[in-house]
């Protein structure tokens, strides 16, 4: 069954690069609304904790490194539809391949550096808000 809440979080190169005001009004023009948001640094171990459904591919160490290396935004959003809505609000993963009008062709860098994560389901929805707010925060 399909919830109304999605998990996103803004990565460490597009919080440098002074992007959560440019991101965040996207979000919320695209008509989500911002559930909870703060800012944050994830140290490596939390990092890996987060990422552990990547454990073992190459990237894995990058990737974990990269998200420990400077602050990020974690927010939840609420709309209608939210994760299939969000996923196609983020285009693809490589900027290169992103369609217009998306955050990640208008902020990412790369493919690894690709600005936002997005979550893939409702379900992963839900564990990942868990890893960075209290229940409380939630509502």
């Amino acid at each position: 069954m399909a919830t109304n809440r999605t998990f996103t979080m803004i990565k460490p190169h597009a919080v440098a690069a002074n992007a959560i005001g440019g991101i965040t009004a996207m979000i919320e023009a695209a008509g989500f609304r911002v559930v909870a948001m703060k800012k944050t640094q994830l140290t490596a171990e939390q990092a890996g904790k987060f990422y552990a459904v990547h454990e073992g591919r190459p990237f894995y160490g990058e990737l974990c490194e990269m998200m420990a290396a400077g602050a990020i935004v974690p927010m939840i959003l609420e709309k209608e539809n939210a994760v299939a809505d969000f996923r196609e609000l983020i285009g693809s993963t490589d900027p290169a391949e992103a369609a217009e009008g998306t955050i990640r062709k208008n902020y990412a860098l790369s493919k690894g550096e690709n600005a936002i994560h997005g979550s893939d389901s409702d379900e992963n929805a839900a564990i990942e808000a868990a890893f960075f707010f209290s229940e409380r925060e939630m509502y």
